[in-house]
């Protein structure tokens, strides 16, 4: 079980974890050990996540989730397995901690009546001057 905050926890069975062969640093090792991880994270079936968090988290990780609603994270940052594990878990947390924050809503406000005047002001002053330059050119 994977503890997100005192709240939300995720089961075991909704993560899913393969062992893969990484490319870079690790010399002949890297060709015979499978040391990168990618996590498997079933959202649309997962029951851990409340619906709101569940499309924040779609809409905070729409590049890292396929067709069927699952979210693939790939570590290969280390060269052990464990370092990896430990890596791709912890992005997880972090992509789901980011979509628990609920964003501010936007209140609309007014331009002041003063600001909208001084606009206006300079845009007939602006007019003017091209209307000057304007009837410098015709005769």
């Amino acid at each position: 079980m994977i503890e997100i905050s005192s709240s939300i926890q995720l089961l075991d069975n909704e993560v899913e974890f393969s062992f893969i062969r990484a490319s870079g640093p690790g010399g002949q090792n890297v060709n015979k050990v499978s040391t990168a991880v990618q996590l498997r994270y079933h959202l649309t079936s997962s029951q851990s996540l409340p619906e709101t968090v569940k499309n924040r988290l779609y809409k905070i990780a729409r590049s890292f989730i396929n067709d069927q609603g699952i979210l693939l994270i790939e570590a290969k940052r280390y060269r052990t397995q464990e370092q990896n594990k430990s890596d791709a878990i912890e992005r997880l947390i972090n992509l789901i901690e980011k979509a628990m924050i609920v964003p501010k809503q936007r209140i609309g406000t007014r331009p002041t009546s003063s600001s909208v005047s001084k606009r206006l002001f300079a845009k007939k002053k602006r007019g003017i001057i091209k209307n000057l330059r304007k009837n410098d050119q015709e005769p």
